[in-house]
């Protein structure tokens, strides 16, 4: 089972996305267990204040060392983490590949950064991994954790009803997935291709080979690069 503890100061934001469909079913089997961490509960006043202002002036608040460090030392006594990931833009793009990676793990530890972002000391300490779902800025760290939750829980084996569904979807190899069709076999004029209704397995993996490499080229031609 992978256990994840995500620590933030807003809880709540993740009750739509973990308690519905794949990463729902995932907690129900056992196979993945999410823990929500306030870091507000680590604060050092009763006022749980968790940000303060930045050295050297500016517009924004930072959030501060202490509460981080405290919720941080209070769950390492009580498991080894493979990871303590950081939520922040100036991270490394998360791919495919990471998730991959992350799904091999025990315990992961992610952390959501707010305001202006948290004491670089926290960073340098303690922070293994920093990742970025994306060249732009949200307001907090909360919905790209949720992102990275869910990419890496659907890969963990027993989570998804057809184990081969994952190795299909985009960016697996490099390359998108071809188009999929369903019932009915004609609507408004436009067919099924011919070759989907064939029942030639071999012929049929062919032609999704095939699909995926010319869309990908067509839509993300830098990914055939990256993988020669």
């Amino acid at each position: 089972m992978m256990r994840l503890d995500i620590l933030t100061i807003f809880p709540e934001m993740f009750a739509g996305p973990f308690n519905y469909s794949i990463i729902k079913r995932a907690q129900d089997k056992g196979l993945a267990e999410i823990n929500l961490v306030n870091i507000r509960d680590f604060a050092l006043d009763k006022h749980k204040r968790v940000d303060d202002y930045p050295y050297g002036g500016g517009a924004g608040m930072v959030m501060m060392i202490e509460p981080i460090s405290r919720c941080i030392d209070h769950l390492r006594l009580e498991r080894n983490y493979e990871e303590i990931i950081y939520m922040s833009p100036d991270g490394e793009n998360f791919t495919q590949k990471t998730a991959n990676q992350l799904s091999g793990c025990k315990n992961i530890m992610v952390l959501c950064g707010h305001y202006k972002g948290i004491d670089e000391r926290i960073r340098q300490t303690y922070i293994t991994r920093e990742i970025s779902v994306g060249d732009y800025v949200l307001s907090g760290g909360e919905l790209a954790a949720a992102v990275v939750a869910d990419a890496v829980i659907r890969l963990l084996p027993g989570v998804l009803n057809d184990e081969t569904s994952a190795l299909s979807d985009s960016f697996q190899d490099n390359i998108l997935s071809p188009p999929v069709y369903t019932r009915p076999a004609e609507f408004k004029g436009m067919k099924v291709p011919e070759i989907l209704l064939s029942g030639n397995d071999k012929a049929i993996a062919q032609w999704r080979h095939d699909q995926s490499i010319e869309r990908t080229r067509e839509r993300r031609p830098g990914l055939l690069e990256s993988d020669e």
